[in-house]
């Protein structure tokens, strides 16, 4: 038996209302512009907001409208919060190479060939057989519990709770199949004046229990509940724990459970294949997994920036797939077009969708790229034509 846990957090999280900030400063340069450069990084902390960062586009740039939007969106009141703004236009080196791409630049004519990667680096895509939304269950029932106290606490059925929490699950494995709940661990924050005690109770019965039987689990005699293990959870959000964007990669990708690049994705725009390129991959993970060649994939695609074409992909079905995993990779390099400006073009990454992925995971089953129909017949037939038909069952 092994033990696999994963965590989530609410939206006011300090890290997490960071990463909410970023993308919608980023949303609201793309409504206007759609094709707006932005990386900008984003400290929440007691009393101030700071964003900093790069900024080329044509639209005018509000940031503090966008930074209260977005404290307003996660429960927090803006005012008395001091927004300090330092921004300047991307490095003309880094757009160089972004705009035109280095096969561009040697002369190549094709579609999709113009943009070259913002940046340098391998960003990863993973999906599994295990849930329909094909991530790690125990990431899937973490953001369930974080996504019904924001939902408590908004609709206020549960009163006296803050926007600042978050949720861990632990499972219990045998032969790769989830058997049983090892432990749930929950701590939100809340007023002064509510009884914890009946906090720990009404949170076990209305948020956890049902979160776990939505997904086929329950708690049994072995199973731990904590909830506000520490005690008493009064001062909550960036007056409590100073925040950051990208302290989150392993919540907002696959629970610590799968590769990652390192790159955060929010508050960047879609020419940094940190985030492009990463969506590109799990969707790529899914195809695979959604067609039967595999129950679990990671997609590696290495870029060098302001090359178009990735100078590496690969394939690790950790040992379920039904061919090689260098036939996989050589499937995907045929199926699908890797280039930085094809990937924004399928997956419409010029749209203002951004913020509403920054809480709860960027690959669960109501983000907007996952209802995409997946090539799974093409990438079925690339695979075919690579391998010894005798030695498949399709």
């Amino acid at each position: 038996m092994d033990i696999r846990t994963c965590e989530s957090t609410c939206i006011g999280h300090p890290d997490k209302l960071c990463d909410l900030i970023a993308d919608t400063i980023l949303d609201d340069l793309l409504f206007e512009d759609p094709s707006a450069r932005c990386a900008v990084e984003v400290m929440a902390t007691k009393g101030r907001i700071i964003v900093a960062g790069e900024i080329t586009s044509s639209a005018r740039v509000r940031v503090r409208e966008s930074v209260r939007r977005a404290l307003i969106r996660a429960g927090y009141a803006p005012y008395g919060l001091r927004v300090n703004v330092h921004t300047h236009s991307q490095s003309p080196d880094i757009a160089a190479g972004v705009n035109t791409s280095l096969e561009a630049r040697d002369g190549e004519e094709s579609a999709y060939v113009g943009l070259g990667a913002g940046d340098q680096g391998t960003v990863y895509g993973y999906a599994t057989a295990e849930t329909p939304e094909h991530l790690p269950l125990p990431l899937v029932v973490a953001h369930d519990i974080c996504r019904r106290l924001d939902k408590a606490r908004s609709e206020g059925t549960i009163r006296g709770i803050g926007s600042d929490g978050k949720a861990q699950v632990s499972l219990r494995y045998e032969d790769g199949q989830a058997v049983g709940v090892e432990a749930v661990v929950v701590s939100i924050q809340h007023t002064k004046a509510t009884n914890l005690e009946e906090l720990r109770r009404t949170v076990r019965t209305q948020v956890i229990a049902p979160a776990l039987a939505h997904h086929d689990l329950h708690i049994d005699e072995d199973t731990l509940v904590l909830v506000n293990p520490a005690g008493p959870f009064t001062v909550g959000g960036p007056a409590a724990d100073t925040g950051l964007t990208g302290r989150k990669l392993a919540v907002d990708t696959y629970g610590g459970l799968a590769p990652h690049g390192g790159g955060a994705f929010s508050g960047k725009d879609a020419t940094k294949v940190d985030r492009s390129g990463a969506y590109m991959a799990r969707l790529i993970a899914e195809t695979i997994v959604d067609a039967n060649l595999a129950d679990e994939a990671v997609v590696a695609l290495s870029y060098a920036i302001g090359k178009a074409d990735p100078v590496a992909v690969s394939v690790d079905s950790r040992g379920t797939s039904i061919v090689t995993d260098e036939i996989l990779a050589q499937a995907v390099r045929a199926v699908f077009d890797l280039r930085p400006e094809a990937i924004i073009e399928q997956l419409r990454l010029r749209q203002p969708l951004f913020a509403e992925h920054a809480t709860y995971g960027h690959f669960t089953k109501s983000s907007r790229w996952n209802h995409f129909t997946l090539n799974t017949q093409g990438l079925r037939e690339a695979v075919e034509a690579r391998a010894n038909r005798n030695t498949l069952t399709w």
